[in-house]
C-alpha cells in the first residue's frame, strides 16, 4: 500500500523469468495484439462495406469479433506495461476494473454465441419466418441484452468485492480474474454463491441452449437433404468457437475454485492461450468457414497481390 496516496497495489507473481526476457515477451505479445486488431477489423471492415453481408448472421459475427478486440484490450496494454517495468503491479481499483471487463466481455461472449445459435435455428428450421422474427429492432435488442446484461451482472460482484477488506497483495496469475477474490481476509459466501448464480446464468444455460439448439438443426437436417450443407456451412463454425472458448473457459473457472498449486509456467501457458488462442482464433475461423466473408477476403488480398 502507498500511503502517501492510500492507494494498495496488488503485485502479479505469474510472469516467467520477465527480468531476462522482457523485451522477447513484449514484442511478441505486442505482435499478437496487432494480428488480433487487424484480423478482426479486417471482417468487421468487410461486413460494414458489402451491403450483401448486411444480415442478422454476419452483424452477429461482427458483434463477436468486436467483443475480442475489447476483451484483448482490456488485458494486453496493461500486459505489455508490465513486461518493461520492474515491478509488476497494479492497483486495487484498476484490478477490479480488469476483472469486471475480463467476466463481462467473457459472458457476453457466450450470450451472442446463443443469439447466434437462435439465428441459425430460426433460419434453418423456420425459414419462412426468418424475416419476421429476427428485425432489424430485434436484432439491435439481442445485442443491447448481450453487453448489458453481463455487465450488470458482473458489476454487482465487483461491488460486492470491492467492500471486502483485503490481507493479501499477492496474485499468482499476469492479470486480474476471479483469483482476486483469493486476497480477502475472509471467504465470503455471498460472492461464492453470486458466483455459483452467475456462472449457471451466464455460461451454463447459454451453452445448454446452444447445445440444444444446434440438437434440433442436426435433427431437422439429418431428415431434410436439402438443409444438410447449409447448416454445416453455417452452424460448425459457431460450434467451433463455442467449443474452443468453452474449453479456456471452464480452465479459468475451475482455477479459480480448485486449491490446485499448478506450475508457475504451466499457469502462465493456460493464461496466454486464453488471450491470444481464442481472439485469433474467431476471424480465422469464419474468414475461412463462413463462405461469404471467405469470397470477400479472396478478393481482397487478390487484390492487393
Amino acid at each position: 500500500m502507498d500511503n502517501r496516496f492510500n492507494v494498495t497495489y496488488i503485485t502479479f507473481g505469474g510472469h516467467v523469468e520477465v527480468h531476462r526476457y522482457r523485451y522477447l515477451y513484449f514484442v511478441m505479445m505486442f505482435t499478437m495484439y496487432i494480428l488480433i486488431i487487424s484480423s478482426n477489423f479486417t471482417i468487421v471492415s468487410i461486413i460494414v462495406i458489402h451491403k450483401s453481408l448486411h444480415e442478422p448472421m454476419y452483424i452477429f459475427i461482427a458483434a463477436l469479433l468486436i467483443n475480442s478486440v475489447l476483451f484483448s484490450t482490456a488485458i494486453y496494454p496493461k500486459l505489455l506495461i508490465d513486461f518493461l517495468s520492474e515491478k509488476q503491479i497494479i492497483s486495487y481499483s484498476a484490478c477490479l476494473f480488469q476483472w469486471f471487463c475480463y467476466y463481462s466481455l467473457g459472458c457476453s461472449e457466450f450470450f451472442l454465441l446463443s443469439v447466434m445459435a437462435y439465428d441459425r435455428y430460426v433460419s434453418i428450421c423456420n425459414p419462412l419466418q426468418y424475416s419476421t422474427i429476427m428485425r432489424k429492432t430485434t436484432v439491435g435488442m439481442f445485442l443491447i441484452v448481450a453487453w448489458i446484461l453481463p455487465a450488470c451482472q458482473i458489476s454487482v460482484a465487483i461491488s460486492l468485492s470491492a467492500k471486502k477488506e483485503i490481507c493479501k497483495f499477492h496474485l499468482k496469475g499476469i492479470l486480474c480474474n476471479s483469483t482476486v477474490l483469493k486476497l480477502h481476509c475472509v471467504s465470503s459466501t455471498l460472492l461464492n454463491i453470486y458466483g455459483l448464480v452467475g456462472f449457471a446464468s451466464d455460461v451454463l444455460f447459454p451453452v445448454l441452449f446452444i447445445l440444444f439448439t444446434y440438437t434440433r438443426i442436426l435433427v431437422i437436417s439429418y431428415r431434410c437433404k436439402g438443409v444438410r450443407r447449409k447448416a454445416a456451412q453455417t452452424c460448425l463454425p459457431h460450434l467451433l468457437v463455442l467449443i474452443n472458448f468453452s474449453c479456456l473457459s471452464a480452465y479459468d473457472v475451475l482455477l479459480a475454485r480448485l486449491e490446485v498449486d499448478f506450475p508457475k509456467i504451466v499457469r502462465l501457458i493456460m493464461t496466454l492461450q486464453m488471450i491470444i488462442y481464442h481472439p485469433l482464433f474467431n476471424p480465422i475461423i469464419y474468414g475461412l468457414k463462413m463462405r461469404g466473408i471467405h469470397e470477400h477476403l479472396k478478393r481482397l488480398f487478390c487484390k492487393r497481390v
